[in-house]
C-alpha cells in the first residue's frame, strides 16, 4: 500500500529538516519520496497540515517483562503502548525471567515481536549469565542473534574486571553497555527514596547521590581505559551529570541518558504518590533536577528514555516499604517532554525530538530515525496544540503505576506508522 503524507511540519534531525512544509510517499514500508507538493493517484492520502512529523520516536529503555512477568506486561501490550506514545522502536531490557542472557531467550523474544509486536523490538541482552554478576554471557553467539546492546539494568556487575572485560569484547563488536550506576554495598540495601530530609522526616530509608557517582565514575574510568562505547543509563544526580559533562570533554566514548520522571519529578513527589513515586535510582532533590535540566540543554545527556517499568495494581498497592520500583512511562513521555521541556523554553522542539530519534539510534547503531529516502517507513505525527489528562483507564499496558494520572499536558502523538503500516491512529486525521 502507498501513502502520501500531506504538508506536513517535518522535522528530520538526521537530514537538517526543521518545520518545513512537505510531503512524504510511502511506497513498499519504505520512505520513497520527500518534498513539496508531491502527487500519487494510487496513494492512501493523510492530511496532515495541523501536525509535526518526525521520524518515529525510539525508546533505548524499557521492560516489556516478557517472558516470566506476563501479568504485569507482554510484548503484545507493551508494543501497543509504545505505539499509542508515538515509539516505533524500543529496546527492551534483559531482566526477564529467564532472563535474556541465552539465544534460546533472544529468539523467543524476537519471535513474540514478529508473532505480536506492533512497533520494532531491540532485545538487549544481560551482561552476565543469568544477571548473577559471575560469568559474562555469550557476546558474540547473542549478538549474531540481532541483540543491539548489552545491559543489567536494574543491577550494577560489581566486579569490575569483569565489566572491563566486556567493555573490551564491545568495543570489538561495536555494540555499547548501559549502565545502571548503583552501588549496593549493605549499607544502601532496603532503601525506598532518596536520601535527604523528606526520608528523615518519613522515616524511610534514603538512598545517597552518592551510591549513583561512585558508579559513574568507575564505569567512566573504565570506558577511558578501554576505549568501550559506555551509555550511562537513567542519569538523576547532579555529581553524575558533571562527571559525565567531564567525560565527554575528555572525548570519551559514554553517552547518557535521563527519564521524563527524574527531570519532572523531586522526591517531594514520595508524600503524594507514594508508591507510584518510588523507583530506582530514586527521585531525587530539587537542586538534582535542575542539573539533570541543564544537561539535556548543553548536551551533556543525549537520549530521552522511559525505563517504562510496569507492575501490577496489587504489587504497587502493598505500601511504599515493600512495592517494587519503578513506573510507566511509554504513554506520557512525549506529552511530558513537550509541556516541561519545550513549552517551558529549556529544549526546541527538533532539539527534544533529537534526543528521542536520531541519537538513540546512532547509540544503537540503528538504521532508524531518519526520513531518508529508501528507509523504513517509521514516523509519528504530533499535535502540539493537544491538551488531554492523563487518563490510566485509557493505557495500552497492561500496568498503571504511574504518578502523572490526572495531569493535564500538551503535545500528544496522533498517529504511528511503522515499516509502512499505521499501527495507532486518533479520530483527528482526515484521510481519503
Amino acid at each position: 500500500m502507498k501513502i502520501l503524507i500531506r504538508n506536513a511540519k517535518v522535522i528530520d534531525n538526521d537530514n537538517g529538516i526543521n518545520l518545513e512544509l512537505l510531503d512524504i510517499i510511502i511506497s513498499d514500508g519504505k520512505i520513497a519520496k520527500i518534498g513539496k507538493n508531491l502527487h500519487d493517484d494510487e496513494a492512501k492520502i493523510i492530511n496532515a497540515k495541523k501536525f509535526i512529523l518526525t521520524p518515529g520516536l525510539i525508546d533505548m529503555h524499557v521492560h516489556l517483562r516478557e517472558p516470566g512477568y506476563e501479568y504485569k506486561e507482554t510484548i503484545e501490550t507493551g508494543t501497543k503502548a509504545a505505539a499509542r506514545g508515538g515509539f516505533t522502536s524500543v529496546a527492551a531490557m534483559a531482566n526477564t525471567k529467564p532472563v535474556a542472557d541465552s539465544i534460546d531467550v533472544i529468539a523467543f523474544i524476537k519471535k513474540q515481536s514478529e508473532i505480536r509486536g506492533l512497533v520494532n523490538v531491540y532485545p538487549i541482552a544481560s551482561i552476565t549469565k543469568s544477571m548473577e554478576g559471575k560469568e559474562l554471557v555469550d557476546i558474540k553467539a547473542l549478538l549474531d542473534m540481532g541483540v543491539v546492546a548489552l545491559s543489567e539494568d536494574g543491577k550494577t556487575v560489581k566486579n569490575g574486571e569483569i565489566l572491563k572485560r566486556a567493555l573490551e569484547i564491545c568495543k570489538s563488536k561495536g555494540i555499547p553497555i548501559i549502565s545502571h550506576c548503583e552501588d549496593t554495598c549493605k549499607g544502601h540495601q532496603g532503601w525506598v527514596m532518596n536520601q535527604g530530609e523528606i526520608s528523615r522526616r518519613l522515616g524511610l530509608k534514603g538512598l545517597p547521590n552518592s551510591a549513583e557517582e561512585v558508579m559513574v565514575k568507575r564505569d567512566i574510568d573504565l570506558a577511558r581505559i578501554t576505549g568501550s562505547n559506555l551509555h550511562i543509563a537513567h542519569v538523576s544526580t547532579a555529581g553524575s551529570v558533571e562527571l559525565i559533562r567531564q567525560a565527554k570533554s575528555q572525548n570519551l566514548n559514554v553517552t547518557a541518558e535521563t527519564t521524563p520522571h527524574h527531570f519532572t519529578l523531586t522526591e517531594d513527589a514520595v508524600e503524594d504518590y507514594e508508591a507510584n513515586a518510588k523507583m530506582s535510582p530514586p527521585l531525587r532533590s530539587e537542586q538534582d533536577v535542575k542539573a539533570v535540566k541543564a544537561g539535556l540543554v548543553d548536551g551533556t545527556i543525549d537520549v530521552i528514555a522511559t525505563d517504562h517499568a510496569p507492575h501490577s495494581k496489587e504489587e504497587k498497592s502493598v505500601g511504599i516499604q515493600d512495592a517494587p520500583c519503578g513506573i510507566v512511562g511509554l504513554e506520557t513521555c512525549l506529552p511530558l517532554v513537550i509541556t516541561k521541556l519545550v513549552n517551558n523554553g529549556y529544549l526546541t522542539l527538533s532539539q527534544a525530538l533529537a534526543k528521542m530519534t536520531v541519537f538513540p539510534a546512532g547509540i544503537l547503531n540503528l538504521k532508524k530515525g531518519s526520513l531518508s529516502p529508501g528507509v523504513d517507513a517509521d514516523i509519528t505525527l504530533i499535535d502540539l496544540e493537544s491538551e488531554k489528562t492523563v487518563n490510566t483507564d485509557l493505557f495500552e499496558s497492561k500496568s498503571q503505576n504511574t504518578p502523572f494520572a490526572g495531569w493535564k499536558l500538551k503535545g500528544w502523538p496522533v498517529m504511528t506508522i511503522v515499516g509502512g503500516k499505521i499501527v495507532y491512529s486518533e479520530e483527528v486525521i482526515q484521510t481519503k
